[in-house]
């Protein structure tokens, strides 16, 4: 219950400084995002059990930050946790591993969600630029925070879930 807490103000910041300070440094088109990074690194965590909750959590923040159509980041983040909470069962022993394919699938995932959600609303997106303007330039900035993001994830889940002494 607390780590679900505390889902809401942590990434209720990372979505301001997303949206505020990380929209001005961009590479071609694409940022980072740092909710989707969070989100992985969280749900890579071994004794992580909320991972879920919180991709609902901030799908719908990043949904009223956003002007995607409605559902799209709840939809691509669930996606994406999915799959690292798959491969946290895979690859448990190099972790990074799992990271750094979970950013890499995440990105793809979250961008192609919102690629085809937005050619259903009636936008007129191309393929090609937004693969090439957007997607990428994004998935190497998430790449170069993903390391940064696992460590932090994985101190504020040490907190909230410390490991019990053997006596």
């Amino acid at each position: 219950m607390t780590a679900t807490l505390i889902a809401i103000p942590l990434l209720v910041v990372l979505s301001i400084l997303q949206s505020a300070l990380l929209s001005r440094f961009q590479l071609l088109n694409g940022m980072p995002d740092l909710v989707l990074l969070a989100l992985l690194a969280w749900a890579l965590q071994k004794r992580v059990s909320t991972a879920l909750q919180w991709g609902i959590i901030g799908g719908l923040i990043t949904q009223l930050f956003s002007a995607v159509p409605l559902g799209v980041p709840v939809v691509s983040y669930l996606l994406s946790i999915g799959l690292a909470l798959f491969l946290r069962t895979r690859v448990w022993q190099v972790p990074i591993l799992a990271m750094f394919i979970s950013v890499f699938a995440g990105t793809l995932i979250s961008h192609l969600v919102t690629i085809v959600a937005l050619q259903i609303s009636g936008n007129i997106i191309l393929w090609n630029e937004a693969i090439n303007l957007v997607t990428l330039p994004s998935l190497l900035l998430n790449l170069l925070l993903a390391i940064p993001a696992y460590l932090g994830m994985g101190e504020l889940a040490g907190w909230l879930y410390p490991e019990e002494l053997e006596v």
